[in-house]
């Protein structure tokens, strides 16, 4: 008891020294704060998801708009129910004021009104996404179990098809038309509110929004270099730059064998541009030897291309000549 009083105590205390109800809030906090919840509410059904990963797929399709209603409720419960604020809201020092009370003061919202508001923002989403079914089932069974004639069942099944298209249109309509009034008025961005009589007010004195320029000139930074990047890489040839520094770090090649007739086998074991063995081996004026289908595509990529392995101009690409020598192996 004494716990609960406490609560009370502070909790009225915030009320008094908190910010005037009658401060308009931006409405671009309000848009954010939905976004915010949107955001939560998603998170929360791709951790729900990732704990069923190890069972078959699709397990959780059949139940899925009732999981996603379930989950927003117990969001609603430990966060709307008890604090007049959403997690959006929170974050941006709103809550939710009555504005159906005449007191110039804060006045949370009642029960009723939670559970209002609850209720028909998580309904209408449940309804949307199970109507589908809901008409398959309504249009294909009777009121008996059985199924319904032909012509009963068409005519029930397209009278409450129409009534939800019309029902449907009308929501849409009345939720266009009470967004037109908020961006005018600045209060109850959504349907519900307005009906419930909940609106957004700062929970703080001071709560106004606050802009990160830092932040911004972090990223303006950011994407002003990276557009620099994007300029900058397509005129860097990064094979000569990387065949430059190696020449510069390790030293020239001029003292390896030649490729070709008087090379050796070492030369032969490893293309410059895969790696691989070469496959039709073709030696550069350098003398490095690689893949036929290596160089010719590079020197077509390239028509001044250089050799990745010492930098020097690579040129026309030669057949390497080998002379294959026959050794018989007897055993003992």
């Amino acid at each position: 008891v004494l716990r609960e009083d406490s609560q009370t105590e502070n909790f009225s205390g915030s009320d008094g020294g908190g910010a005037d109800p009658n401060t308009p809030v931006l409405r671009i906090n309000q848009l954010d704060a939905f976004e915010l919840d949107a955001s939560l509410e998603q998170l929360l059904w791709t951790q729900f998801g990732r704990c069923f990963q190890g069972c078959r797929p699709g397990l959780l399709t059949p139940a899925e708009p009732e999981l996603k209603a379930l989950l927003q409720l117990l969001l609603w419960r430990f966060t709307l129910y008890s604090g007049s604020a959403t997690v959006g809201q929170a974050l941006l020092s709103l809550r939710y004021h009555n504005d159906s009370s005449s007191s110039a003061r804060y006045r949370p919202l009642t029960r009723g009104q939670t559970l209002g508001l609850a209720l028909l923002t998580v309904g209408p989403r449940w309804l949307r996404e199970r109507s589908h079914s809901l008409l398959h089932a309504l249009g294909l069974s009777g009121g008996g179990g059985g199924p319904l004639p032909p012509s009963d069942g068409g005519l029930l099944h397209r009278g409450l098809r129409l009534s939800l298209t019309i029902l449907s249109a009308a929501a849409q309509i009345a939720g266009l038309l009470n967004f037109l009034v908020f961006l005018r008025s600045g209060r109850h961005p959504s349907l519900a509110e307005r009906a419930v009589g909940a609106r957004a007010v700062f929970s703080g004195p001071h709560a106004g929004r606050d802009v990160g320029y830092q932040y911004l000139n972090r990223e303006l930074l950011w994407h002003g270099f990276a557009e620099f990047l994007i300029f900058l890489l397509p005129l860097v040839n990064f094979r000569k730059a990387r065949a430059a520094i190696g020449s510069l770090v390790f030293g020239t090649e001029a003292d390896r064998p030649r490729g070709g007739a008087g090379g050796g086998a070492s030369a032969l074991r490893e293309c410059g541009f895969c790696g691989e063995w070469p496959t039709m081996p073709h030696a550069v004026a350098c003398g490095h030897v690689f893949c036929y289908y290596c160089v010719k595509s590079h020197s077509i990529a390239d028509a001044y291309l250089t050799c990745p392995m010492c930098g020097a101009e690579a040129g026309l690409p030669q057949p390497v000549k080998m002379e294959v020598e026959m050794v018989t192996l007897t055993t003992r």
